[in-house]
């Protein structure tokens, strides 16, 4: 007998069913760059206080960049990849 490798939906159809799949990749997708910043700053040895100043920002505005629940826009990631001298890079999946 042979046993079937998947039983069912995947889970991006769960999710799609319940309506939640393009908010769930969008925080997925910001929580992968927050990683990618946080490590680069430990790397550079650069706390948010010194990332706000290369990137001419308040701490407060920092903090909401590295919250991956709140949304931040292609222009704020480009100006953190920049402040740390870093290429922002996006592809299609």
């Amino acid at each position: 007998m042979k046993k079937e490798k998947h039983i069912g939906s995947s889970f991006d159809d769960f999710l799609e069913e319940e309506g939640i799949l393009e908010e769930v990749e969008e925080v997925a997708a910001k929580r992968v760059f927050v990683f990618q910043l946080q490590k680069e700053m430990k790397k550079q040895s650069v706390d948010k206080a010194e990332l706000a100043t290369r990137m001419e920002t308040s701490r407060s505005a920092v903090d909401r960049i590295l919250n991956p629940e709140i949304p931040s826009t292609l222009r704020t990631f480009a100006k953190a990849a920049r402040a740390l001298n870093k290429q922002l890079k996006i592809r299609l999946g």
